[in-house]
């Protein structure tokens, strides 16, 4: 454990605090969404991380524990599918027994695809899952199957929604990539299927994470973009951010009929209030969803001499020189990224 010795949490090299920290368990998954995980790379020959390579549970909670020790209130565990790491149940009651200083237990949260949803969501709960999002970019079948590469129907994944609200994991919150020419056609349909139902769908531009989803600013179906669709049919009224640094702008329709966000990344990137760290399926840690490199905890944690105080001191140095940017100097750095990593392996 920490001692009390140890320094306060501080911020990084732009004065953004530490809040959430975001844990890949698996760089696999069932699906190959166009924009995250496309067929033509991810294909039957693609080799993916053995499963030495992979952090043990025991490895992400020392990880947590620091982390938490530095400011984070919030855990998400993403993939790959995170729905297939064995035992996920286990490491959910794990982190779910994680406190701050204030004593306060951490949130835990899980961004999954849906489709093996409706067998776990129950156990997920009362593990101590706090929140669900789940990715569903099409209710037309058709779209769906070209946007996931045909490899579940959409029942399943609406199957996985009503069990997570059936076993009182609520709100839950689905999350929508919109790609121009592919499926902004559905936005409308997604809001008309979850009025009224208590989840909260969320519409996210087309972000240039990785190198092989072969994005383009024109395929970006802007927020505003978005928000006259749906406010055309449906008036919405602005609500109140929850908490500093929420990257989701909400509103709610003026009818009462339910909630809405939209992540703007693209063309309105909040930079500078990610107060985001993301621990790879491996054991690096990177400071930016559009990073090129992370810092290897992996090898600290199994060396001989490993101490907590050693992997704080590792975490706060990377946090305190924290400066990326990079939706906000995206004009600037267009093509000298050459590096960046693939959603597939450090999550969304």
């Amino acid at each position: 454990m920490r001692e009390k010795s140890f320094s306060p949490p501080c911020p990084d090299s732009l004065q953004r605090p530490l809040r959430d920290l975001r844990i890949s368990v698996t760089d696999r998954c069932n699906l190959r969404c166009a924009y995250c995980m496309p067929q033509e790379v991810f294909g039957r020959e693609f080799v993916f991380l053995r499963h030495a390579d992979l952090l043990r549970f025991e490895e992400i909670i020392r990880v947590a524990r620091q982390c938490i020790a530095l400011g984070v209130r919030k855990i998400r565990l993403s993939g790959g599918e995170p729905l297939l790491r064995h035992g996920i149940e286990r490491l959910v009651e794990m982190l779910a027994g994680l406190c701050g200083e204030d004593g306060k237990p951490i949130e835990i949260a899980m961004t999954s695809n849906g489709t093996l949803l409706a067998r776990k969501a129950r156990d997920l709960k009362n593990a101590g899952l706090a929140r669900l999002n789940i990715s569903l970019d099409a209710l037309d079948e058709t779209i769906f199957q070209r946007l996931s590469g045909k490899r579940a129907p959409v029942s399943a994944v609406l199957e996985g929604i009503a069990a997570a609200q059936a076993a009182g994991l609520a709100p839950v919150k689905v999350n929508t990539v919109v790609k121009r020419g592919i499926n902004e056609s559905e936005i409308l349909p997604l809001i008309r299927h979850f009025r009224h139902t208590g989840v909260i769908i969320r519409f996210i531009e087309y972000m240039d994470v990785g190198l092989s989803n072969g994005w383009r600013l024109d395929d970006v179906v802007t927020a505003r973009e978005i928000l006259a669709r749906i406010d055309a049919e449906y008036p919405l009224q602005p609500v109140a951010a929850r908490y500093p640094g929420e990257v989701a702008k909400r509103w709610e329709f003026a009818d009462g009929g339910g909630e809405i966000g939209v992540i703007a990344s693209v063309t309105q990137a909040f930079c500078h209030e990610c107060g985001r760290l993301r621990l790879s399926t491996d054991g690096k840690l990177y400071t930016c969803l559009f990073a090129g490199e992370g810092a290897d905890l992996r090898g600290m944690l199994r060396a001989p001499d490993s101490s907590d105080e050693g992997l704080y001191r590792r975490i706060a140095a990377i946090w305190r020189g924290r400066g990326e940017r990079y939706s906000q100097q995206r004009h600037i750095l267009a093509g000298k990224t050459a590096g960046k990593v693939e959603m597939s392996y450090i999550g969304g």
